[in-house]
Protein backbone atom coordinates (compact mmCIF):
# COMPACT_ATOMS: atom_id res chain seq x y z
CA UNK A 1 0.00 0.00 0.00
CA UNK A 2 0.91 3.58 -0.71
CA UNK A 3 -0.20 6.37 1.36
CA UNK A 4 -0.79 9.90 -0.58
CA UNK A 5 -1.21 13.05 1.44
CA UNK A 6 -1.47 16.33 -0.81
CA UNK A 7 -1.23 19.52 0.96
CA UNK A 8 -0.43 23.81 -0.03
CA UNK A 9 -3.48 23.98 -1.66
CA UNK A 10 -6.03 26.83 -0.62
CA UNK A 11 -7.27 30.58 -1.69
CA UNK A 12 -5.00 32.91 -3.96
CA UNK A 13 -6.15 35.73 -6.55
CA UNK A 14 -5.78 35.46 -9.84
CA UNK A 15 -2.54 35.60 -11.54
CA UNK A 16 -1.39 34.30 -7.97
CA UNK A 17 0.66 30.61 -8.12
CA UNK A 18 0.55 28.33 -5.11
CA UNK A 19 2.52 25.03 -4.93
CA UNK A 20 0.73 21.41 -3.70
CA UNK A 21 2.94 19.01 -2.46
CA UNK A 22 2.21 15.19 -2.24
CA UNK A 23 4.12 13.29 0.56
CA UNK A 24 4.35 9.34 0.10
CA UNK A 25 4.50 6.66 2.61
CA UNK A 26 4.49 2.98 2.60
CA UNK A 27 6.12 1.91 -0.40
CA UNK A 28 9.58 2.58 -2.43
CA UNK A 29 8.77 6.22 -3.96
CA UNK A 30 11.45 6.59 -6.35
CA UNK A 31 10.13 4.30 -9.00
CA UNK A 32 6.71 5.30 -9.39
CA UNK A 33 4.66 7.23 -12.12
CA UNK A 34 3.50 10.04 -10.07
CA UNK A 35 0.26 12.35 -11.21
CA UNK A 36 -2.34 15.52 -10.48
CA UNK A 37 -5.46 15.48 -11.46
CA UNK A 38 -8.41 17.80 -10.49
CA UNK A 39 -11.96 18.10 -10.25
CA UNK A 40 -13.76 20.82 -10.58
CA UNK A 41 -17.74 21.09 -9.00
CA UNK A 42 -20.20 19.09 -11.26
CA UNK A 43 -17.44 18.19 -13.77
CA UNK A 44 -15.16 14.92 -14.05
CA UNK A 45 -11.93 14.49 -13.26
CA UNK A 46 -9.14 15.76 -15.56
CA UNK A 47 -5.67 15.03 -16.16
CA UNK A 48 -3.19 18.00 -15.03
CA UNK A 49 0.31 17.09 -15.13
CA UNK A 50 2.65 13.69 -14.75
CA UNK A 51 6.22 12.32 -14.63
CA UNK A 52 7.48 9.39 -14.81
CA UNK A 53 9.44 7.21 -12.37
CA UNK A 54 13.40 7.34 -10.96
CA UNK A 55 14.46 10.77 -12.43
CA UNK A 56 11.33 12.13 -14.22
CA UNK A 57 13.53 12.62 -17.20
CA UNK A 58 9.76 12.66 -18.73
CA UNK A 59 6.79 14.64 -18.14
CA UNK A 60 3.36 15.63 -19.39
CA UNK A 61 0.91 18.61 -19.37
CA UNK A 62 -2.68 19.20 -19.95
CA UNK A 63 -3.24 21.76 -22.52
CA UNK A 64 -4.61 23.95 -20.20
CA UNK A 65 -1.92 23.94 -17.98
CA UNK A 66 1.12 24.05 -20.15
CA UNK A 67 3.47 26.61 -19.77
CA UNK A 68 2.10 27.87 -16.67
CA UNK A 69 2.61 24.75 -14.38
CA UNK A 70 5.28 22.50 -13.38
CA UNK A 71 5.58 18.95 -12.03
CA UNK A 72 8.55 18.24 -10.47
CA UNK A 73 9.71 14.88 -8.00
CA UNK A 74 12.07 15.07 -4.95
CA UNK A 75 13.03 11.20 -4.50
CA UNK A 76 15.07 11.88 -0.92
CA UNK A 77 11.96 13.12 0.83
CA UNK A 78 9.45 11.03 -1.16
CA UNK A 79 7.61 14.00 -2.32
CA UNK A 80 6.17 15.37 -5.92
CA UNK A 81 4.88 18.81 -6.30
CA UNK A 82 2.97 20.83 -8.97
CA UNK A 83 4.09 24.34 -8.96
CA UNK A 84 1.30 26.49 -10.49
CA UNK A 85 2.00 30.22 -11.85
CA UNK A 86 -0.87 32.32 -13.07
CA UNK A 87 -3.83 30.91 -11.62
CA UNK A 88 -6.90 31.35 -13.42
CA UNK A 89 -10.55 31.15 -11.91
CA UNK A 90 -11.39 27.98 -14.04
CA UNK A 91 -8.01 25.94 -12.14
CA UNK A 92 -10.34 26.63 -9.30
CA UNK A 93 -11.35 22.69 -8.36
CA UNK A 94 -9.73 20.07 -5.71
CA UNK A 95 -6.54 18.49 -6.97
CA UNK A 96 -5.58 15.10 -6.36
CA UNK A 97 -2.11 13.18 -6.19
CA UNK A 98 -1.83 10.10 -8.12
CA UNK A 99 0.40 7.33 -7.69
CA UNK A 100 1.68 3.82 -9.63
CA UNK A 101 3.71 1.27 -9.82
CA UNK A 102 4.58 1.41 -13.47
CA UNK A 103 7.30 4.22 -13.98
CA UNK A 104 5.54 4.95 -17.04
CA UNK A 105 3.43 8.27 -16.41
CA UNK A 106 0.10 7.90 -18.17
CA UNK A 107 -2.13 10.80 -18.60
CA UNK A 108 -5.11 8.39 -17.79
CA UNK A 109 -6.32 8.01 -15.07
CA UNK A 110 -5.02 4.41 -14.43
CA UNK A 111 -3.15 5.04 -11.06
CA UNK A 112 -3.38 2.09 -8.14
CA UNK A 113 -3.04 4.95 -5.59
CA UNK A 114 -4.82 8.09 -4.35
CA UNK A 115 -4.66 10.84 -2.11
CA UNK A 116 -7.63 12.76 -0.54
CA UNK A 117 -6.94 15.61 -2.01
CA UNK A 118 -6.67 19.44 -1.76
CA UNK A 119 -8.99 22.15 -2.26
CA UNK A 120 -7.65 25.31 -4.60
CA UNK A 121 -9.78 28.12 -5.01
CA UNK A 122 -8.61 30.89 -7.53
CA UNK A 123 -11.01 34.16 -7.01
CA UNK A 124 -11.41 36.60 -10.32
Amino acid sequence: QVQLVESGGGLVQAGGSLRLSCAASGRPFSSYAMGWFRQAPGKEREFVAAITGWTGDNTYYADSVKGRFTISRDNAKNTVYLQMNSLKPEDTAVYYCAADPDPKATTLGKYDYWGQGTQVTVSS
